[in-house]
């Protein structure tokens, strides 16, 4: 089995997290944590307690006991049953028990078979302290009938904050995970920088950046580019809008959002032009560095996602620049997107060992601005780039 896994993460570290979630459990008298997934781009708590993530959009359930073995609920035929507690599973690490069923997300009356797995495996727990982790991920159908079946008496809680405090914080193994990450994608721009010329289409180099970084380990990624003449403002889009051929004089714009090795994602987002940059270009260029620099020199221990969000925005206006309306600074891990969000809603202050992408982006009449990488917040409240290609427009 261990031949077939994907850059599998260590059991030290699994104990790790497993340890250190426990030990929050007891403190808060949580008897069993209840979580669900159903992909890989968002779906990082699965991830992050089992080491195998959730695909395609095949729900994985998982049940994470404080003094017992995880059970796993997901893909498999009615009555699959695979006992783990005797003799344990080099794939599925921490795991007493998997539950199949064949359900499905847009058949909803067979969210009811993952329910009643569900149901069972939480009877110990009847009359007891459920812990539900991030519920705004879970089917609510599911989350519906579960809670109809556990006995009366039975306390339900939010648990995500608990499990996020711990998840942003990286170890020594996840931060080499992504600074492999970002090494990865740092490749693959260079292999579109390699491959671009009159007459290749957009889609074309994203399929070759997703190839290159699928050779290095990746498991998952998303691959926004868009081209257009000088002069104008193209944003990035997904594969539905990557048809376009690029021509001599355009540019191209292309952002790596891919999990490297380990399934940790980072994003790199740069340009380039076929020709020469216009004087617009550089100046907004010079511009959006000055504005992620505002940023990161802001991003220490303890930072307030609120209070950065209002400072950014007052020195956009300042310069004249367009306010942010979105995300331009946010978390990355296991999932594409995490906390701390630096954003006016985020009650997470910033933490240290936090791994953050930072990407102040905006169009104007005559060009699309923007430039993205990942930071890594140390503990002596320094800032370090994880990515390692030039700050700059490329031309060819």
């Amino acid at each position: 089995m261990n031949e077939r896994l994907l850059n599998p993460i260590s059991d030290d570290e699994l104990e790790r997290r497993w340890a250190a979630v426990r030990l929050r459990m007891q403190e808060e008298k949580i008897d069993v944590l209840l979580m669900q997934g159903s992909n890989d781009f968002m779906g990082g708590y699965i991830k992050y307690f089992t080491d195998i993530p959730a695909t395609n959009g095949y729900p994985v359930t998982v049940l994470f006991p404080r003094d017992a073995p995880m059970t796993v609920i997901g893909q498999g035929t009615f009555g699959m049953v695979q006992d783990f507690r005797s003799r344990p599973s080099p794939a599925r690490r921490g795991v007493g028990r998997y539950l199949g069923t064949p359900s499905y997300l847009p058949i909803g009356y067979t969210v009811a078979y993952d329910a009643q797995l569900a149901i069972e495996a939480l009877a110990p727990y009847a009359q007891g302290r459920i812990g539900v982790v991030g519920a705004s991920i879970i089917s609510s159908a599911f989350l519906d009938a579960v809670r109809r079946g556990v006995p009366a008496g039975t306390q339900w809680l939010d648990a995500s904050e608990m499990v996020d405090r711990i998840k942003v914080e990286k170890s020594d193994a996840e931060i080499d995970r992504m600074f492999a990450a970002a090494a990865m994608q740092d490749r693959a721009w260079q292999a579109v920088l390699d491959a671009i010329r009159p007459g290749i289409r957009d889609n074309e180099l994203a399929a070759l950046a997703e190839y290159e970084c699928r050779k290095a380990g990746s498991e998952q990624g998303l691959y926004l580019c868009a081209s257009a003449p000088v002069g104008t403002a193209a944003m990035f889009g997904n594969r539905y809008f990557q048809n376009r051929v690029i021509q001599q004089g355009d540019y191209f714009s292309l952002l790596i959002e891919s999990s490297g090795p380990g399934g940790y994602f980072t994003e790199l987002g740069r340009t380039v032009v076929l020709g020469k940059a216009s004087d617009d270009m550089r100046d907004e260029f010079g511009f959006v560095l000055e504005a992620r620099k505002f940023t990161t020199d802001r991003l220490v221990p303890g930072c307030s996602g609120r209070a950065l969000w209002e400072d950014y925005n007052a020195f956009m206006r300042a310069n004249g620049r367009p306010e942010e309306k979105r995300l331009h600074c946010h978390g990355q891990g296991y999932d594409m997107v995490e906390r701390p969000l630096m954003r006016h809603d985020e009650s997470m202050t910033l933490r240290p060992r936090t791994v953050l992408a930072c990407h102040p982006t905006y169009a104007t009449a005559t060009t699309f601005s923007w430039i993205c990488d990942n930071y890594l917040v140390k503990l002596d409240g320094t800032t370090e780039r994880l990515h390692r290609t030039p700050e700059q427009i490329f031309e060819r």
